[in-house]
């Protein structure tokens, strides 16, 4: 498939996307900033949420409306005041997205409800994300592939049932190029919590493109990945953890972001073909393998024995699983130190 300018599949390099989420702080400045080490650090997109406190959740201070797993970055907090925290005001969408594309990057949005996406429409977008939390809400994905335009939906938290109804209810309303993200719905998710060997799986289970959407620490999950399929890589990304930001205990910096982008690449080169053999790159090593040379002058009549032969390198000699047939040969000539083996040096 394809978005713009850059394709997506395994016969290309991973597709990196660097997720802004709330890590603007507030600050349309910031924002830009964060678009900027984005594209410095090599991303390929640039993804933020479109919604409001009031299109995400009520302003209820009761069960269910508050936070309240002591292990969560955000304990206590209600998620009205989290996601209006979050939330990235809908008049930065414009400047964000032209300054992406100044930089060669692909600016979309996950939206959240059906305003959202006509928004995203009145500023172009290429393609949408499905988060996970919505990704059995069938209504917002039908409305999203009506668009047409490409969709990308993690699958954090999702059984196979789900997932199953999920894309058939996608496919059905319109969306063509699909791409299923593998992801788990902690934050920060812990490696072993991951479980990456479902990629492709998941892609012969649909027929789908499939990708990661990595909320782990570090590199090592999304490179993981690429060798098993995974074709998008999403992270979160932010200017400085230090800095804080609703997401930022779980953010790439920029240079983390920029090893993200080479090593993932450097992955997916890796893999090519089932080969054996040597490469055409091998080739000129050959000369350096352990081959049969005369290793003590030997004189003409002399018999070759293990005090005046050796496998050693280089290469030009006979291959060392000869020893035994030259072991007791005479020397046809003198043979000085140093000559590789050939039969024809030999009685």
């Amino acid at each position: 498939m394809q978005i713009e300018h850059r394709q997506i599949g395994l016969a290309h390099p991973p597709f990196i996307i660097a997720e802004m989420s709330g890590n603007h702080n507030q600050s349309l400045d910031r924002a830009l900033e964060i678009v900027d080490a984005a594209a410095g650090a090599g991303a390929h997109a640039l993804k933020i949420q479109t919604y409001t406190a009031d299109t995400m959740t009520l302003d209820v201070n009761g069960p269910g409306f508050v936070i309240d797993d002591p292990k969560s970055l955000w304990y206590g907090r209600t998620l009205h005041d989290l996601y209006h925290e979050a939330h990235t005001p809908w008049e930065w969408h414009a400047p964000i997205f032209e300054r992406a594309r100044k930089h060669g990057m692909i600016p979309f949005s996950t939206p959240f409800d059906d305003s959202a996406v006509d928004f995203l429409e009145s500023l172009d977008v290429a393609f949408y994300k499905i988060a996970s939390f919505e990704n059995t809400d069938l209504p917002l994905i039908r409305r999203v592939a009506a668009t047409g335009k490409p969709m990308i939906i993690s699958t954090g938290m999702a059984s196979v049932a789900e997932l199953d109804e999920t894309v058939r209810t996608a496919r059905a309303a319109g969306c063509q190029d699909l791409v299923l993200l593998k992801c788990t719905s902690n934050y920060p998710a812990t490696p072993e919590n991951t479980n990456v060997s479902t990629i492709p799986h998941m892609r012969a289970l649909f027929g789908t493109e499939v990708g990661l959407s990595d909320h782990t620490m570090g590199v090592g999950v999304a490179v993981a990945a690429v060798t098993l399929g995974a074709t998008v890589v999403e992270k979160h990304f932010t200017l400085s953890r230090a800095e804080g930001g609703v997401d930022s205990a779980f953010s790439l910096e920029p240079h983390e972001l920029r090893s993200l982008v080479v090593e993932t690449e450097r992955a997916w080169q890796s893999l090519g073909t089932v080969s054996y053999g040597p490469t055409c790159a091998e080739k000129p090593s050959l000369q350096y393998r352990r081959s049969l040379y005369v290793s003590r002058d030997i004189a003409a009549g002399e018999r070759l024995t293990m005090d005046n032969v050796r496998a050693i390198r280089p290469g030009m000699g006979l291959p060392p699983k000869h020893l035994e047939k030259v072991l007791g040969r005479k020397a046809k000539t003198g043979l000085a130190r140093g000559t590789p083996l050939a039969w024809d040096l030999l009685d």
